[in-house]
């Protein structure tokens, strides 16, 4: 089964203790799609400007994402730079040049209606609702969120929450989400509000998956020397939303097993700037690291 993406492609200057990279490809839309490509068909809905070049879509061509849905607008591509201090956990946000991205509407087409399985990533909520409401019954649709809009809109926030059967965020926004210190309270609340399932990226600590039946738990992939952590949440969508559509099945423990997916392509996101590590991943690095996943976590019941 395929997939439908709504969210940004930009350009990012990033700065980590690893290196900067200036001016190459970023966005949520981006991360998430190509990371989902290594396991389902994607289509990508987002805008660009005109100093988009073809050189910076090869990288949707190669993995085979379906670009029609990426339209293109007079004046320049969203942009967004920040620096990672040595706690690569931290960032600061230097600039955000929203520039075409600020008049995104999209107006999606009769064939993308259809798809079942739908990620709306970091985007306004109000447009995020404006998608559904466009969308024929999808079978699964996951939404991303951030800081931002649940503090200027956290009513929209709410509202969109009602649609959504997978709400995708990190511990932080969890608690301000929720208004509860304790990440366990914090998820219970939020799966009142509409979604059946929560996952809480935890960054280097790994990520917790939160449903009215279980709660679930995976660790990082363990990385000496990650580079830049940049779309690592948006890649852990695509490979959980990826497997799932891949599949087809949405039983708890088919997403406990995109949850580990999902930590898979997180590791290779930070392993490069940028998605130049996706670029040159092999579908058996993933198969591999998979098994890793299994090793990691294994161990005998206690008696």
């Amino acid at each position: 089964m395929s997939i439908l993406v709504v969210g940004s492609v930009a350009f990012d200057t990033v700065q980590t203790p690893a290196g900067r990279a200036e001016e190459v490809l970023g966005g949520s839309a981006s991360y998430f799609s190509v990371a989902a490509s290594f396991f389902a068909p994607v289509h990508l809905v987002a805008v660009v400007g005109s100093d988009f070049t073809p050189d910076h879509a090869s990288i949707f061509q190669e993995r085979g994402v379906d670009t029609r849905g990426l339209a293109r607008a007079p004046g320049k591509t969203f942009r967004w730079s920040g620096v990672y201090g040595e706690d690569i956990n931290q960032r600061t946000t230097l600039a955000t040049e929203l520039n075409v991205f600020q008049e995104f509407r999209p107006d999606l087409p009769e064939w993308l209606k259809k798809i079942d399985f739908v990620f709306l990533a970091n985007i306004d909520p109000d447009l995020q609702r404006s998608v559904l409401r466009q969308m024929k019954r999808p079978r699964l649709v996951a939404c991303d969120t951030m800081n931002f809009w649940i503090t200027g809109k956290s009513e929209a926030v709410r509202e969109t929450l009602r649609e959504v059967d997978v709400l995708l965020i990190n511990d932080e926004e969890a608690r301000q989400l929720s208004g509860e210190r304790n990440t366990v309270r914090a998820a219970r609340k939020i799966l009142g509000w509409g979604p059946s399932s929560l996952v809480v990226k935890r960054g280097e600590y790994g990520a917790a998956l939160y449903s009215n039946r279980s709660h679930f738990a995976v660790p990082a992939y363990p990385l000496t020397d990650p580079v830049d952590p940049t779309g690592a949440g948006d890649s852990f969508a695509g490979g959980f939303v990826g497997h799932l559509a891949r599949t087809g099945r949405l039983d708890d423990g088919n997403i406990r097993q995109a949850l580990v997916a999902g930590s898979v392509m997180a590791s290779f996101c930070v392993e490069d700037f940028s998605l130049r590590r996706f670029g040159k991943l092999r579908p058996e690095e993933i198969r591999m690291r998979q098994k890793e996943f299994s090793r990691m976590t294994a161990f005998e019941e206690l008696p």
